[in-house]
């Protein structure tokens, strides 16, 4: 990415701004344009398959059998059809004997319950260890076994340190055998050990699951159709939403009026789609790529271009919240505040009249935002380098998670009562895990990009400095503080849950998201690579039929 500096005058003042020129957005008008054919026969179709598979549940009573659907179901992404078959079949799978279970069957009724909910202790993998405490040689063979164990360690919470030594016996061993595996087997295999199935973006595996089920010596293929025909559907629908919030982007030109920032409209739909991508959800993803949309250019004006005046008129301006304080905003950024009230009012009259009360809670996290999105900005320009916990205190909030989440609860049915958004305006623990993942993520693969244009201190400088380590020791050690995050975050999935298990399952969704982001380097800032093919095959691209 080009790096350039830009001196502009102002009062007989040099003023020296620090920015990035970014490339333009992946796609541009590309949605705006596009017309999605009509699809009419094919839902007919799904709607009969559909029927067919809820037979397969009524008819099978071998419980291994429904697990294997279950399985199959959820790795494709059809789950949301048949969460009333699945939750009586867990009922009964979470009462079933398991001692005589191998250890993929054993694997699979594991994580199987883990992850609707059901703690059941990992002692019952005690059976595969030998003697001196150690996994057994006879299971180094066995990969179907070892991938299933593999993907079950990752459901660990704190304490369970049979799962810890899990994840080591099974990806040294699963490395060391890929080179023997066929396919389809070496590509789910390698799929996996990049990223476990429990932090994998649920959308991008479905599309990705599809041709490796296709390929499988038995696959069902009613399911499979279905799986097929749903992902079209789906995706026929998130195409005309894209065409939509493309022309309200284009409207809003601010990318044009802040042409220092991210031009990111199609990559901010992406987000919110892999998080709600049920048919249902089409309000909570038009509002939700609105305030990502917003909070990117925020994020820029803040970090990236305006002075620390210029920072202060606008945060300032935000905590009042009226049109009148754009007397007081710099005058490149009037427009920003203007449409910032503009759309949130929109929301407003969107909302039922027993709803509307949300959107002081979604203008309560923008202006904690704004604030700390100041605070940073004052770091960066004072050269401070906190400690860890006040940078964390800090930078959790401008990780914009708590945000997000709260916009896309905003857009739901009356799931999401007052006590939840009270409940996500306290930062619960679970939020704040998904926030930490997203924020170590973000500081260690952006850190190096970031420095060459004076950032302000991430969590690598602060660990660096207070526990005198070099980059690479903050860099694991940081990374172990992501996975600390992930059993926070295991913990808080299991039930009781504090609000309804739907809102928990979308929060586990937006940190599969950011998993997938700031893998190796920061996709969202440079689209044009990992993140233009996952659009594409998400967005642009139908499944073959």
């Amino acid at each position: 990415m080009e790096k350039q500096s830009t001196t502009l005058v102002a009062s007989n003042e040099d003023i020296v701004r620090k920015t990035s020129k970014y490339h333009p957005s992946i796609l541009g008008d590309y949605f705006i344009h596009h017309t999605t054919p009509a699809l009419t026969k094919v839902s007919i179709r799904a709607k009969e398959l559909k029927e067919q598979i809820k037979n397969l549940f009524r008819e099978t009573s071998d419980i291994l059998q429904i697990m294997n659907l279950i399985d199959v179901i959820q790795l494709l992404g059809l789950d949301y059809h048949f969460e009333k078959e699945i939750d009586v079949a867990l009922s009964l799978i979470s009462k079933h004997d398991v001692k005589n279970y191998e250890l993929y069957e054993t694997s699979l009724w594991f994580r199987l319950l883990r992850q609707h909910g059901f703690y059941v202790p990992p002692d019952v993998f005690n059976k595969f260890k030998d003697e001196e405490g150690n996994f057994m040689s006879t299971l180094n063979e066995d990969v179907k076994g070892l991938l299933s164990l593999y993907n079950v360690a990752y459901l660990r919470i704190h304490g369970e340190h049979i799962l810890d030594e899990a994840i080591l016996f099974t990806k040294n061993r699963l490395a060391s055998l890929l080179d023997e595996l066929k396919q389809p087997l070496v590509i789910l295999v390698s799929l996996f050990l990049e990223t476990p199935l429990c932090q994998r973006n649920k959308r991008l595996l479905a599309r990705k699951y599809i041709p490796i089920y296709q390929e499988e010596e038995r696959p069902n293929e009613a399911v499979l159709e279905f799986a097929k025909l749903d992902f079209n559907l789906l995706q026929s629908l998130h195409q005309e939403e894209l065409k939509r919030i493309s022309i309200w982007w284009n409207d809003l030109a601010l990318a044009k009026s802040l042409n220092f920032a991210r031009d990111r409209i199609v990559e901010c739909y992406y987000w919110i789609h892999n998080v709600h991508f049920e048919p249902q959800y089409s309000r909570v993803r038009l509002i939700c790529s609105k305030v990502i949309s917003l909070v990117s250019l925020m994020d820029d004006i803040y970090d990236n271009y305006s002075t620390l005046q210029e920072s202060q008129l606008l945060t300032d301006a935000i905590q009042r919240w009226e049109p009148q304080a754009i007397d007081e905003v710099p005058e490149y950024l009037k427009d920003f505040y203007l449409q910032l009230l503009r759309t949130f009012k929109e929301f407003e009259n969107e909302l039922e009249s027993d709803e509307k009360y949300r959107i002081s809670f979604l203008k309560d996290e923008i202006k904690a935002l704004s604030r700390s999105y100041f605070i940073e900005a004052k770091w960066g320009i004072e050269k401070y380098v906190p400690t860890l916990e006040e940078h964390l205190s800090n930078s959790l909030v401008t990780a914009a998670y708590r945000l997000l989440i709260c916009a896309s609860y905003v857009g739901m049915d009356q799931v999401a009562s007052k006590e939840v958004f009270e409940w996500v305006a306290s930062f619960p623990k679970i939020i704040k895990a998904s926030s930490m993942i997203g924020r170590l993520m973000d500081d260690v693969t952006s850190h190096e990009l970031e420095q060459q244009r004076e950032h302000a201190a991430s969590t690598v400088e602060c660990y660096m400095k207070e526990f005198a380590t070099d980059e690479k020791e903050a860099y694991k050690n940081l990374m172990e503080m992501v996975e600390d995050a992930w059993k926070d975050h295991n913990k808080e999935c299991l039930d009781p849950t504090q609000v309804p298990r739907l809102l928990i399952e979308k929060i586990v969704n937006f940190s599969r998201v950011i998993e997938e982001f700031y893998k190796y380097t920061d996709t969202y800032t440079d689209s044009k690579t990992r993140m233009k093919d996952n659009v594409n095959i998400l967005l642009v691209e139908s499944v073959l039929i």
